[in-house]
Parts: C-alpha cells; structure tokens; sequence
C-alpha cells in the first residue's frame, strides 16, 4: 500500500513555480462551482506520520481557497461534554453543510479508543471500531458528501531527517515533541497498524490517497490536483444527473402472504376505568420519578422517541411522563419538516445535535423515523434513500445505547375509526381546533400506505438495543399508563 509513496517522488522549483498559480486559480473555480450548486459537501480527512507537513497542507489549501467557506477542525482529548455523549458526537457537530469544505485534521481517524487498541495490539476491537468508521462514512456518502482521505506518508529514514531539521531550526523546534520522538521508535509498528486500517477503510465512496510527503512541493500538487479533480468530477456528474447511488438498494419491503402482521395483532379494546387508571398513572409516575433521581442515572441519559397514528394521543402521553419529572431534567422536541439549515447536512444531523448529555432526558414527538415513515409515503424521499435509512437508524442507536443512553421507541396506535372520531371532536371543539390540519385529512386518505411503512419500521429497527414498544391507544387512559409503564420498565432494566 506505500510502496508507491516510498519512490522519492519529487517535482522541482520551476516546475512548482510553473503550476502553483494555476492550481490554486483552478481550485478557487472549483470552489465557487461546488458552493453554488450547493448539493454536496466536500470532507476531507488529512492525516498520515509525524512530521509529514499535514499543518502545513491544511494551511496552504486554506490560503488557496476561499476561507470564509473552508472549516478547519482538529480533535484533541474529548471534553467533559463529549465523554457524556456517543464516540461519534463531536464529528457529528463539525460535518460542513452542503457547498461547503471541511477539512479534519485525522478526523474520526484519530480517536484515542483506536489509538489505544493499536497500542495493545487488540485486534478485534480495532476491526469493530473501524466497521463503525466505515459505516459512518457510508450514510456520509449515501447522503451525498463527497470524500476525500489522504495519508501523508514518510519513509522511517525521511522521518528521521524532517525531525532533526524542524529541531534544528530555531523557528520550527517548538513543531517537535517527545511523542514524535516516541513514535518515531515504534515507525515501523505504527506504519504496519497504518497499512491495516487504510487497508479496511478504504472504498470507492471514500478512498484513501497516500501521498509521498519527502518533497513538500510534490506533496502540495498532488494534494491539490486531487482536490481538484474530484470537486470538477462530481459538479459534473451532479449537473448532468448521472451521479449513482453509492451502494445498490435492496428490494421494497412486500407485505405478508397472509395478511398478518404487527399493527393487525393488537388489541386495540383494552381499556382502564377511571379509578385504575388514577391508581396505577400515580403508581408508574412515582416510579419514574424516583428512577431518574437515582445516583445510577447520572451515568445514563433517556432519550424517548414517540411516533403514531395522527391523533393517537402523543401529547397526552407526553404531558403525563413530563409530569412526573423536575422541568430543569428534560427537554421536550418536537419534529417538523426540516429547515434549510438542516437539510443542506446528513438526515440525522438534526436529532445528533439534540442528543442529551448523562443525566438529561430528551422527549422526541416524531423522530428520526420520519424518514421511513412519512418521506416514504409521501414520496418525500427516494426509494433508495429509505431503505437504507433502517440500517442507518440502528447503527445510530447502537452508538446512543453503547455510550449508555436508555432508548425508548412507543408507537400509539389506534384505529381507522377511532381517528375519524378524534378528528371530528377536534373540530367540533374550539381548544381543539388547532390540533386538527388539511395534512391530517390527506394523510388518513393514506392509511395503507402508512400501515405498511409502520409495519416494516418495526420488522427492520425493532433491535435487542432498542427494540420498539406498541401502544394500543384506542383507550387513552390505558395508552398512558402503558407507556410509563413501558419506560418505567427499560429503566429499571438499564439501571439494574
């Protein structure tokens, strides 16, 4: 995998002098090509051994281009903030927007979980950490990033040489630290860790280009031309519409045989009386109260994702969890259509931003399943960007779960009937009025198609993480106390 970048590649000064100028004019066009089309954004990744000029890289692109639509990040030790939240969290944060350059310095490459499973040489958990990388870059790229990663890469002998120059210099000794020299020792232990994880997370919707870093001018035009070349690629692919799919999707779900499935085997007639739906919402109120002041949840966040038939009693549900809890603990998000702030980033991007640190509590009314649910019915979404979209739901609640959140998913289902009965309350009820729109009236004309997408949400993301809890909600006093019941339960469970 270095062999080519171990050549001593080298490109003299008038030949630089020659094609600087007009990389860095064709770079700006290229730019301004990607910030005005506006439907894609450019990551790059630079990252490589010490002492290969990645500082040096990063600030000359940045003085090529145009900055004011470049952002520049580099990832230090996690802060307090970050270690209360999933692994992938503060990369989530930095992802630029949609006509817009980032440039990470290592990126997600550098995480210090990685680094510590080279060190101890363990393998297996390297391999699973990478899978996570790999499929991250991949819904990056399936929603439409364009991706660029480069290894900066030095001989052990040409390491060597850049270390005692940069010390020898006065002005660039400070570049140098006893890491460097430390590493340095283990060159060819590292570079053999290197050459697996470039090996495994290298794909044709986010290669990896090694780049031979001797010669810092051969280094500066090979980075630029391939810059370069992929933003002109891909404006040019998008303007003639011939951009494909980064992965082949599978077939559309088809329903049951037999007509039997998940939302039909519910019980929609269980209902409670007035006295034991007092005695026993008091009862599950006070569990919930008691579960989320305990020492234990400090380690842990909750994060509920409630979703159901329209006028199947989400608020209510809501409003009764929220009673039993401290206002200063939770935060209460409802879900909309997306702004424009939010659509020029990745789907998910807007539910990572609100992931509540340990301790907190973060009530979603709708989540991140409307992609599945109301883009697919609606047509809002294509068909490939659907059903990838349950794998890539499950992975992120993989990341929530692993890093010691408690999720809990509640679908409120009612009944073609019943629906029609809440509705026609609303709108005979002054209060009411305003829960009751022209979209609920065109989206009950869809009941099938819905029925069929709810019924697939759970097939594909009901998981042993985050498995989904059906609400039968035809009764509301039974629905409300079924759902604290529910999270009630999960808390319990999660908090041993």
């Amino acid at each position: 995998m270095f062999e080519s970048a171990e050549l001593g590649h080298a490109v003299d000064k008038a030949r630089y002098k020659r094609e600087e100028p007009r990389l860095r004019a064709d770079l700006l066009d290229a730019q301004y090509d990607v910030g005005v089309l506006a439907k894609f954004p450019v990551i790059m990744v630079v990252h490589g051994v010490d002492a290969s000029g990645r500082g040096e890289t990063v600030n000359l692109l940045n003085a090529w281009m145009d900055p004011r639509h470049i952002r520049v990040r580099g990832f230090p030790e996690p802060t307090e903030e970050e270690r209360e939240r999933p692994v992938m969290w503060r990369y989530w944060q930095a992802l630029p927007s949609k006509g817009k350059l980032g440039i990470f310095f290592g990126g997600w490459y550098v995480d210090p979980r990685l680094e510590q499973a080279a060190r101890k040489g363990k393998m297996s958990d390297l391999d699973r950490m990478l899978e996570d990388v790999v499929r991250f870059e991949g819904m990056l790229a399936n929603e439409g990033a364009l991706i660029l990663k480069f290894w900066l890469h030095l001989t052990r002998k040409a390491q060597r040489k850049r270390l005692e120059g940069l010390e020898h210099d006065p002005d660039q000794r400070w570049r140098v630290t006893r890491d460097d020299w430390k590493n340095h020792e283990h060159y060819d232990e590292l570079r053999r860790t290197a050459m697996h994880v470039l090996r495994n997370t290298s794909r044709a919707h986010a290669p990896w280009h090694v780049v031979e870093a001797t010669d810092e001018r051969y280094r500066n035009l090979t980075v630029g031309k391939i810059l370069l070349d992929s933003m002109r690629q891909r404006v040019a692919a998008e303007k003639k519409g011939t951009l494909r799919s980064t992965s082949s999707a599978p077939p559309a779900p088809t329903p049951p045989v037999d007509g039997r499935d998940v939302l039909g085997a519910l019980d929609l007639g269980q209902k409670l009386t007035d006295a034991e739906y007092d005695k026993q919402i008091a009862r599950e109120q006070g569990r919930i109260a008691k579960l989320c002041r305990r020492k234990a949840f400090r380690e842990h966040s909750l994060i509920l994702a409630f979703e159901g038939n329209d006028a199947a009693g989400k608020g209510g549900a809501i409003r009764r969890f929220t009673g039993a809890l401290d206002a200063r603990q939770y935060e209460v998000i409802p879900i909309a259509a997306p702004t424009e702030e939010e659509r020029a980033q990745p789907y998910l991007w807007r539910f990572w931003r609100r992931i509540p640190k340990k301790g907190r509590i973060a009530v979603f009314d709708r989540s991140w399943y409307g992609r599945v649910l109301v883009e697919r019915v609606e047509g809002f979404a294509a068909e490939t960007d659907w059903m990838r979209a349950y794998a890539e739901i499950n992975q992120f609640e993989e990341q929530l779960v692993r890093s010691g959140a408690v999720v809990v998913k509640l679908w409120l289902s009612i009944s073609k009937e019943e629906q029609l009965k809440r509705f026609e309350a609303r709108e005979k009820t002054r209060f009411k009025r305003f829960k009751i729109t022209d979209e609920d009236w065109r989206n009950r004309k869809k009941w099938p198609a819905y029925a069929a997408a709810v019924n697939d949400m759970v097939d594909r993301t009901s998981t042993e993480l985050a498995p989904w809890t059906l609400v039968e909600a035809n009764d509301k006093r039974f629905a409300r106390v079924k759902v604290l019941r529910s999270i009630a339960d999960r808390l319990e469970e999660a908090l041993g």
